[in-house]
């Protein structure tokens, strides 16, 4: 299955939608129905960890399944096989914890690659090694104000704020710089492992909301 998602498009999706769901669970089946309850209540962009059982299959029938302008990726994507596994699952982006070796396989197949870093040179190398944007994590550990004392000395880098972020925490990261949210747990809570999707759905309507109202708010006081 062709992969239509290049990098730059990736990354200007991600910056206007705000928003990168993560799916998490123990459950294959039930982590594809959560990753598309997502994208049916607003999130363009949704990743099925490989540490999910049974996440490849997941990830190929979100990408059947998946609405229009809705995009299927794979997180803890560390090697080669992993991206080569991926590709062939149908998954549309990679997302890494760390510097690992599928972020210059990925890159150097045009495939958009979210790459985990949290050091001022793990950043650096993460863009270095082709990344199109740098997940900070895990971002609690250094909250917004860590976000952008890392802004100052590399402004352009495109930031993903991921770990630890909810509802109450994604506008601080926003406004420090941060083009968008990475949510797991804070959104899914156990819909990936099985559990009931009509509280998910609600976060999701939530979240989504709060990207607009940000949105809004940011505009509105541009303007004067």
């Amino acid at each position: 299955m062709e992969n239509t998602l290049t990098p730059e498009a990736l990354l200007a999706g991600v910056r206007e939608s705000r928003l990168v769901a993560i799916v998490r669970g123990n459950d294959g089946p039930a982590a594809g129905r959560a990753a598309l309850a997502a994208m049916e209540e607003g999130f363009q962009y949704v990743e099925i960890a490989l540490t999910t059982p049974g996440a490849l299959e997941a990830i190929s029938e979100v990408r059947a399944a998946a609405p229009a302008g809705c995009f299927v990726g794979a997180g803890t994507v560390l090697t080669k096989q992993d991206v080569d596994d991926v590709a062939a699952a149908g998954g549309q982006f990679v997302v890494t914890p760390s510097l690992a070796p599928s972020i210059e396989e990925a890159a150097g197949r045009g495939v958009p690659v979210l790459a985990g870093a949290l050091t001022p040179s793990e950043a650096l190398e993460a863009m270095n090694r082709g990344a199109t944007a740098v997940k900070l994590f895990p971002a609690s550990i250094g909250g917004p104000g860590y976000l952008k004392a890392l802004r100052d000395p590399f402004p352009d880098i495109p930031f993903i704020a991921v770990g630890g972020v909810g509802l109450d925490e994604a506008a601080g990261y926003w406004g420090a710089g941060a083009i968008a949210v990475g949510l797991g747990g804070p959104l899914f809570g156990d819909a990936g492992s099985g559990g009931d999707l009509a509280p998910m759905r609600e976060r999701a309507r939530r979240f989504v909301a709060l990207a607009a109202d940000f949105d809004h708010r940011t505009a509105a006081e541009s303007q004067r």
